[in-house]
């Protein structure tokens, strides 16, 4: 469903494992940007009824999966740490078109918010499949349906708002781009590192 070219080594797993404080605060923060962003999408685009309305929704979950990572952190005697830079979506983001119409920038800002929730869900996938703790493999299994649905959301936005664009070229075009950017990742114990 997710189209991913590269899937994550699943060793990515053992290093996560390694330092279980360092992947929350990465995740918790992870979060935020996620209902920052969608934040951001509905300041730009505020005429779209319809997308407003769904991502003031997916932005609040968002928030919410910051909460249950941070009483995650806090249950397990950690402290949330300072943000982290996200060297990943810093590069996607190199493959959204600069200066095109707005069209063209929110279909692209769509696609790029999808690319984010399918790698996300792909690495929740492999972490409630192969963590060896019961409790966060469950944790993972719950928010890997809930990326799947954000992805969906993204994706059928930038098909209804992509009308005259040829959005699944663009699609591919960045599944493409993703899959040579992922490849320098899946090494740190980070959501995306």
């Amino acid at each position: 469903m997710l189209g991913l070219k590269l899937e994550t080594d699943p060793r990515w797993v053992d290093i996560v494992e390694s330092n279980i404080e360092e992947i929350l605060t990465d995740h918790a923060w992870c979060e935020q940007k996620a209902a920052t962003n969608a934040i951001t999408i509905i300041i730009q685009n505020p005429e779209h009824t319809d997308l407003v309305t769904d991502l003031l929704t997916l932005a609040q979950e968002e928030l919410q999966h910051f909460e249950m990572v941070h009483e995650l952190i806090k249950k397990r005697g950690y402290t949330l740490g300072r943000e982290r830079k996200d060297s990943y979506v810093n590069e996607l983001y190199k493959f959204m078109i600069k200066g095109g119409t707005h069209q063209q920038s929110l279909v692209d800002r769509l696609l790029f918010s999808a690319m984010i929730e399918a790698r996300s869900c792909e690495r929740f996938k492999l972490l409630s499949q192969k963590i060896k703790d019961p409790e966060l493999a469950k944790f993972y299994h719950d928010l890997m349906i809930s990326e799947a649905g954000h992805y969906t959301t993204f994706i059928g936005f930038a098909r209804r708002y992509g009308e005259g664009l040829d959005v699944n070229k663009r699609w591919a075009e960045l599944i493409k781009f993703e899959g040579e950017v992922i490849k320098n990742y899946g090494k740190s114990e980070t959501i995306h590192g």
